[in-house]
């Protein structure tokens, strides 16, 4: 890396540079007085294949991901990310949305990798849910190696680690012990082990523990049972699981969430006991609905990586992450917009400035030091608008006026801006269309819209935008109106249906100067103003 771009990032203020600088004293930290230290940073982020992935899973590895590259910034230290699945976990309950589910029920409480795949596309469930993740990830571009907990404790690579977390034992219980209640204390073990009649993972007290790292335990139909904690015999139970892969595999960097905090403390105490060293961390905040209430899968009122994705690029999602990850942020269908134009806005900025600020920008961090050039000057907001004054059904139909307002764009020539035109017309048919009221202007409205018509009248139709907004602004300071945000208020919900829009100057030059007088024409027109407006109207 150029030495002058690394002494940037070294010092830079963004939170993922905070975090790698963490990592690079631990690291130095870590290193004997003689000899190398360890030879590369292991970054970790845990999954539970129960389920599919969602809008956590991508904040995580996102978020994770930033931080690995802040940190490749500071230092030529090699660095891994190893996306771990607990699919040994024991099922616990059948899931609301799979097919087939009467093939699942007869294998609750075994692993996820030996129940049936209900969806009948691979030899288990599990798999079938880590296949998904693996495609999610993919679909990003990530840069990960994919570790299944079922490969490592059947390989043997955890055995090593068991036997420390068996000499530990008592120390342990120690501390799980009062983190549980009454009735839990009484089967409570680290050890879970599998039924070798039934292979279910067992939730059952620990009769004995023996000197060649074998326990004795009641399996489901009262026999008594030993087995070696090693070689897949086991399951450790998640929290000194946790404690227990941190040390296993060296994880010298994990994030959480909030709700996770108390469980950081213990598997980083856990941890300890075994030998190991708690992994750097970073608890990030969780995500609120509309109403401020917490996103909950099992509610359902959040929102899916699918349906943003349906209606904005990746990349607003990242920015969407970056953005303050220590606070609570509402994450509903009505970010989605402003999360766009914010997105772009940076991208933007990036390309004029200096080398300083680029490190601070979020778009050096979603694209890894690397963005793109942008395409246009042309904002989500606008778009949105535009297909809501057209009508637009297809992407197509905007795409007649973009290439007008930018000369030689194509839906080739620019293919970003392409897509962005197709997420606003989904948007505007799901979220605005459904919304939309025009009303009818108040007399000192009525006025300055006529005078807005005339000044276009006279207007070349290839004005500039700052030409238009400028003319827009001066119309509405010459009217009565409480203050200039009332003028452009009235703009939005006479002539686009909506109490929000975009900057004027700017949707005027893509719509068109002489389609905007016929916009005006409509709103003015009592003869039109019924088909303009629909039976909704209403007087101002």
């Amino acid at each position: 890396m150029d030495e002058a771009l690394r002494a940037l990032t070294q010092a830079g203020r963004a939170w993922p540079f905070e975090e790698a600088r963490k990592l690079a004293a631990r690291i130095e930290a870590a290193r004997p007085e003689n000899g190398p230290g360890k030879d590369y940073v292991l970054f970790e982020t845990g999954y539970g294949p129960s389920g599919l992935p969602h809008l956590g899973t991508f904040g995580e590895v996102v978020r994770t991901t930033m931080v690995r590259r802040a940190f490749e910034s500071i230092s030529d230290v090699p660095t891994r990310l190893f996306c771990f699945s607990d699919d040994m976990d024991g099922l616990r309950k059948v899931p609301d949305n799979v097919p087939n589910a009467d093939i699942i029920r007869p294998h609750l409480g075994k692993p996820l990798t030996q129940v049936p795949d209900p969806f009948g596309t691979h030899e288990s469930f599990g798999h079938h849910n880590n296949a998904r993740l693996r495609a999610f990830l993919d679909s990003f571009g990530f840069e990960y190696e994919f570790q299944s907990a079922t490969d490592l404790y059947k390989s043997g690579r955890f055995d090593a680690t068991l036997k420390r977390l068996f000499d530990a034992y008592d120390d342990v219980m120690a501390l799980m012990l009062p983190t549980l209640g009454e009735e839990r204390q009484a089967t409570y073990s680290p050890f879970l082990p599998v039924s070798p009649s039934s292979g279910r993972v067992l939730q059952v007290p620990i009769l004995e523990r023996r000197a060649d790292y074998t326990i004795v335990f009641e399996d489901e139909d009262g026999t008594r049972c030993e087995t070696p904690i090693t070689g897949g015999h086991v399951k450790v139970q998640w929290k000194p699981d946790w404690a227990m892969r941190w040390a296993a595999l060296g994880v010298d960097y994990e994030m959480s969430g909030k709700d996770l905090i108390s469980s950081v403390e213990l598997a980083s105490k856990i941890v300890k006991l075994i030998g190991g060293r708690p992994p750097e961390g970073f608890t990030y905040e969780l995500f609120l609905d509309d109403k401020g209430q917490k996103i909950s899968k099992s509610k359902g009122n959040g929102l899916t990586v699918e349906e943003w994705l349906h209606y904005a690029p990746p990349e607003s999602l990242a920015l969407f992450m970056f953005q303050k990850p220590r606070s609570a942020k509402k994450l509903y269908f009505d970010v989605i917009p402003r999360a766009v134009d914010d997105y772009l806005t940076q991208l933007e900025k990036y390309a004029a400035e200096e080398p300083v600020q680029r490190i601070e920008n979020p778009a050096w961090h979603i694209h890894h030091g690397q963005p793109p050039q942008p395409e246009s000057g042309i904002s989500f907001n606008i778009l949105l608008n535009l297909a809501g004054v057209v009508n637009a059904e297809h992407k197509d139909v905007l795409w007649g006026f973009i290439s007008r307002y930018v000369p030689d764009a194509t839906p080739q020539t620019r293919p970003s801006l392409d897509r962005l035109a197709g997420y606003a017309v989904a948007y505007y048919q799901d979220f605005v269309r459904p919304t939309k009221q025009h009303r009818l202007p108040t007399d000192v409205e009525r006025g300055a819209l006529d005078d807005l018509r005339a000044a276009l009248r006279t207007m070349d139709p290839a004005t500039d935008a700052e030409t238009i907004q400028t003319a827009v602004y001066e119309i509405g300071k010459r009217h009565a109106f409480a203050s200039l945000r009332d003028w452009f208020k009235a703009q939005y919900e006479v002539l686009l249906g909506q109490s929000e829009g975009p900057r004027m100057g700017s949707f005027i030059a893509l719509y068109g100067v002489k389609e905007t007088v016929t916009l005006i024409d409509g709103a003015l027109s009592p003869a039109k103003a019924g088909a303009h407006f629909g039976d909704g109207a209403q007087g101002g």
